[in-house]
């Protein structure tokens, strides 16, 4: 069978799949359901385009790791074919543990266990599959490779995941604030004492990347019309495994009826078992089963499935301060009134949190500037761009959330 393949990318135009390994892990199931999960939750309620999926970018960030390996290698850093095939397959697998919707029911059908967490976990399993040919892939995933470069290739504050994510996601929504020169970041990109870091001429185009993701996530993954859209998803699985640990029956394919009906802990998760049925899981099984609950007889359920699917999301008020309590009670009461619920069943219509915005970490795998001299510098440090520094600061808002019929 011929598994040299070409794949036609909206984005990059044609990408190559480089190896046979590599062919037989995108034909593996585990990989294929990405295809059924979208990258950007719920966005696309707010941006019609947004329907992409993690399979997609899984390819593009192989892709760009591709032209990365090419770039460093002709700057003299040796990278064997091994070495190659295992950055690669690190990338390909990087999402492979993301449930149903992404980032939006993430610690919602699983407590406690990041999708990073799950990804090792399955390939692990993957690694079993194929006699131990993911060893190295792993390793480079985890970190403990020896070459730390390739690590930071897979996860940093400049890596391929980022590089494409920001790129696709400005293709699929419209929002043009996120086009990043990843090219020329690519081609600007250098190892030194064994660390990635990106040429002086690269400052500009590093510097947009920042300001780029800055400006992607209050106009794209914290847009308070997608939050809203997401945390009312969050409240339909948290209404719908209450009613089911209280003994309820409700529809659900078996892999979603299998994480409804238990509350596992981290190690009870990676039993033997329950990876594998997660394995079964993404967005159609959540959707099938809000379209039937919007018909539910507990009308806390039904009320939050039927705004879900005709698109009646929650308003949200995001602030610099905390919301006003006297406010918050104010639309408790008025939600109890109106739907004649108890006290305990007002939190799924009335609520509060808080969202964060960091573009740049200081202090935590920097992206190091290499300077004409020799000497890397933080790219916060040294650049001329004034805002830059600013942007390394984490901030933080308020969120108050209700039902917009209650106003």
């Amino acid at each position: 069978m011929n598994k040299k393949k070409i794949i036609n990318d909206p984005v990059y135009g044609f990408i190559s799949i480089p190896t046979e390994l590599v062919f037989d892990l995108i034909e593996h199931p585990y990989f294929q359901r990405l295809r059924y999960i979208k990258q950007l939750g719920m966005t696309h309620l707010v941006y019609p385009g947004a329907l992409h999926t993690r399979f997609h970018h899984a390819l593009g960030a192989m892709h760009l790791m591709k032209m990365t390996i090419e770039t460093l290698r002709s700057k003299g850093h040796e990278i064997t074919q091994a070495e190659e095939e295992a950055v690669t397959i690190a990338i390909l697998l990087h999402d492979i543990g993301h449930g149903p919707f992404s980032h939006a029911l993430e610690n919602t059908i699983v407590k406690g266990i990041s999708h990073e967490d799950i990804s090792i976990l399955l390939m692990d399993r993957l690694n079993h599959q194929f006699d131990g040919k993911l060893t190295t892939a792993i390793s480079i995933f985890k970190g403990t490779y020896r070459k730390r470069f390739l690590h930071e290739l897979v996860s940093s504050q400049l890596d391929m995941d980022r590089l494409d994510y920001l790129n696709r996601d400005s293709f699929f929504t419209g929002v043009s604030e996120g086009v990043i020169s990843s090219e020329r970041i690519i081609k600007m990109l250098n190892v030194q004492d064994d660390h990635i870091v990106i040429e002086e001429k690269g400052i500009y185009s590093v510097e947009k990347f920042i300001i780029a993701r800055r400006l992607m996530y209050w106009q794209v993954y914290l847009h308070k019309t997608v939050l809203a859209a997401e945390l009312l998803l969050v409240k339909i699985l948290e209404r719908s495994r209450e009613l089911v640990l209280s003994g309820k029956t409700l529809f659900a394919t078996p892999a979603l009826c299998h994480f409804l009906e238990r509350t596992l802990t981290r190690d009870e998760f990676e039993k033997e078992g329950h990876v594998e049925v997660f394995t079964r899981l993404d967005d159609t099984d959540i959707l099938s089963a809000i379209k039937v609950w919007a018909n539910n007889d507990d009308f806390v359920l039904a009320k939050l499935c039927s705004d879900f699917v005709h698109r009646k999301l929650f308003h949200v008020d995001i602030s610099n301060k905390q919301p006003n309590k006297p406010l918050v009670a104010d639309l408790r009461n008025k939600a109890m009134v109106k739907y004649g619920i108890s006290d305990d069943e007002v939190k799924y219509f009335v609520f509060t949190g808080s969202i964060t915005n960091n573009a740049y970490r200081v202090g935590e795998g920097n992206i190091g500037l290499l300077m004409k001299d020799g000497t890397v510098k933080d790219i916060a440090i040294a650049s001329d761009y004034a805002n830059l520094e600013a942007l390394a600061k984490t901030v933080e808002k308020y969120t108050l959330v209700y039902s917009k019929d209650l106003v």
